[in-house]
């Protein structure tokens, strides 16, 4: 049950292709702590806020 104001939680892949980079580039992120994610079972899930911010402070100005 995804609330619209607390946002949604995201697969990996989902990650993955909003990042537009690999799954393992998106575990890599998670293990080493700079994505915070959930456990699910055997799987993770990173909320969608998480993706966000981690997009938001890794923009270079050139």
């Amino acid at each position: 049950m995804a609330n619209e104001d607390k946002g949604t939680f995201l697969t990996i892949a989902e990650v993955a292709e909003i990042m537009r980079v690999s799954k393992m580039t998106v575990y890599r992120l998670v293990h080493a702590g700079e994505m915070p994610a959930v456990r699910v079972g055997r799987s993770f899930r990173v909320h969608e806020s998480a993706v966000t911010e981690y997009l938001e402070a890794s923009v270079y100005g050139a």
